[in-house]
């Protein structure tokens, strides 16, 4: 555990989260440390072995039964609302919500919505799940949601004529686009939220030492040149709990975060009219498959 994390005694007993992408890496780190501090932690995972794993490691290392599993792949909606109706047989509060859960794609795939995978599972899933859950975070404000997002969030803008990147495709480009998204739902966000005691903002974590991304190839030659620059998930982890819980954080909303610091994320991210776009956009794609999925 690091230094910060055991400078931090506040206890979160009463507190539950909800992580996603929680199974290794930083999402595992931060949902290992909310745990830690007695927070009662839901953990949302794609593959239910290495789930069933993350949440025995987490057990075992904190002595905190208080550790859940749920299982979704956060590309596919139906399955979305199920692990939110899940939840929501589980806990009737919501104190902390780490949206972690991404992923590049090593070539064009459409999701069953015949959604373009990347932006479906990164950004789309994020915005379902957060309002399929809403009510009970405002039910439990003081309350604080957390979006991990990326530098690569100003690689471009969003085209909304082609928000599926049909037409030019790149794995880092529909990577970027998808976290822009979530930069840009923080901030529409928290202004919907604006007095209610709930904060909403967006971290890029760093360059982070985890398997993310390795089954890419240009994206594993990076990481081999970058690694003595990276950050460790145990610290990323670390920064992201300080964005959940520290003191000085509250009522700090709709910010972009590099790790700790609070800086200025890309012009095309803070226009607010087009935030308004991409959250209508949104509520279109993800209501075009409630039509025919689960509520």
């Amino acid at each position: 555990m690091t230094e910060d994390s055991q400078a931090s005694p506040e206890s979160l007993n009463r507190r539950v989260a909800l992580v996603t992408g929680a199974s290794s890496g930083i999402g595992y780190e931060a949902a290992r440390q909310l745990a830690a501090r007695g927070a009662t932690v839901v953990l949302l995972c794609r593959d239910a072995e290495r789930g069933d794993a993350a949440r025995a490691r987490i057990i075992e290392e904190t002595s905190n039964d208080r550790v859940e599993l749920l299982l979704a792949d956060m590309g596919s909606q139906a399955q979305v609302r199920r692990a939110a109706a899940e939840f929501r047989e589980l806990h009737d509060q919501l104190h902390i919500l780490v949206n972690n859960a991404g992923a590049i794609q090593r070539r064009r795939e459409l999701t069953e919505d015949g959604l373009e995978r990347t932006f479906a599972a990164n950004h789309l899933g994020t915005f379902l799940l957060t309002r399929q859950l809403l009510d009970l975070v405002q039910a439990s404000a003081p309350a604080r949601i957390i979006n991990v997002a990326s530098s690569s969030h100003a690689r471009g803008p969003l085209d909304f004529a082609d928000l599926d990147s049909a037409e030019d495709w790149a794995g880092m480009r529909a990577y970027g686009r998808s976290k822009l998204g979530n930069v840009m739902f923080s901030y529409e966000l928290a202004r919907q939220l604006e007095g209610s005691g709930i904060t909403v903002n967006a971290i890029h974590p760093g360059l982070v030492a985890t398997r993310f991304g390795r089954g890419v190839r240009w994206v594993r030659l990076g990481i081999a040149v970058a690694r003595w620059f990276m950050v460790s998930p145990e610290d990323s982890g670390a920064d992201i709990v300080h964005l959940a819980t520290a003191h000085e954080l509250e009522g700090v909303t709709g910010t972009y975060f590099v790790r700790r610091e609070q800086q200025q994320s890309s012009e095309f991210s803070r226009d607010e009219s087009l935030q308004q776009r991409l959250w209508t956009a949104s509520e279109v794609l993800v209501a075009r498959s409630a039509a025919t999925g689960v509520e």
